[in-house]
């Protein structure tokens, strides 16, 4: 049988060819990254630790963590590996990146939708709240969310490696993303292009409708909050999630949606490092990671462990 990928390894070029700012570079990405990892984790055990927050919005919200802990471990390691060493992945390791990268911001956008819904059965029908978000229900739609990811993925690669890539093979990024990989293959890639456009369309436009429904009915109930001071707390409670949103479907946009003719190497750079990297560093910042709520667990959590002691 004829071997359909000649191009056997890939170059990541990174976001620079100056070997001067490369040290610049892996610290600064060092860093972020391990707040990603602290900021999130922390979520996480917090969350997980204290009853008090036993709630469907923190239930949701440390998912959305976990997903921005291995979303950044899927492409920060090896771009700061390829700072520092060899700028190559092999072929069968770059479309497992790309999978990985697809499935895990498709279970974001997933999430983020239902986090949206969450907050409008909370505001728009407090008295059913409870009965609606039940614990059966809210794991229900995070499973739902990672088996409608995995499958969004799936259709998306099993196309792409049976692409022929030829040659070059040097990736303009710095990661293993479907866009830059569609450039390189010497095949026809029509057929990827609608498989992707189809599977936005079904997976990620029906997420995004959700979201926009849910808060145009939370913004109409909003208004009709005759407290003022009870209008600014339901706007705070729901203004960190709506910066989240815009945050990673603006990015989203200009890093899927695009055509391949209208590719610029500087603009991807730039949006790859917002949608892959800083977005998960973000996220748990703009939730208010020391939020009231928080501290106090934390002060909890701390308290009984020297009470234990």
């Amino acid at each position: 049988m004829e071997n359909l990928t000649v191009v056997t390894e890939f170059t990541l070029e990174g976001l620079s060819n100056n070997p001067q700012l490369h040290n610049l570079l892996f610290v600064v990405f060092l860093i972020i990254y391990f707040i990603t990892l602290v900021a999130n984790m922390t979520i996480i055990l917090v969350t997980g630790a204290d009853p008090h927050l036993h709630t469907p919005m923190y239930f949701f919200l440390s998912h959305l963590s976990f997903v921005d802990i291995c979303y950044s471990s899927v492409t920060v390691p090896k771009m700061l590996e390829n700072l520092v060493a060899k700028k190559t992945i092999s072929a069968s390791g770059c479309i497992a990146q790309m999978f990985f990268i697809i499935m895990l911001a498709c279970t974001e956008i997933l999430i983020l939708s239902v986090m949206a819904y969450d907050r409008y059965a909370a505001i728009c029908l407090p008295l059913h709240y409870l009965e609606t978000m039940n614990k059966k229900m809210c794991n229900q739609m995070i499973v739902g969310a990672w088996v409608v990811s995995f499958l969004h993925a799936l259709i998306n690669t099993l196309p792409v490696s049976a692409l022929h890539f030829c040659g070059p093979n040097r990736v303009s990024n710095f990661s293993c993303e479907l866009p830059p990989l569609l450039l390189l293959s010497c095949s026809d890639i029509l057929v990827n292009e609608i498989v992707l456009l189809a599977s936005l369309v079904m997976f990620v436009m029906s997420a995004s409708i959700l979201t926009l429904v849910s808060y145009v009915h939370i913004l109409f109930t909003i208004l009709k909050i005759p407290s003022t001071e009870d209008r600014s707390k339901a706007f705070s409670t729901c203004s960190s999630h709506l910066i989240v949103v815009s945050l990673f479907y603006v990015t989203g946009f200009f890093r899927y949606m695009k055509p391949a003719s209208g590719y610029s190497l500087e603009r991807d750079q730039l949006v790859g490092v917002l949608y892959s990297i800083l977005t998960p560093t973000f996220n748990p910042l703009i939730y208010r990671l020391w939020n009231k709520e928080v501290k106090l667990a934390v002060r909890r959590i701390m308290g009984n462990r020297m009470h234990l002691r």
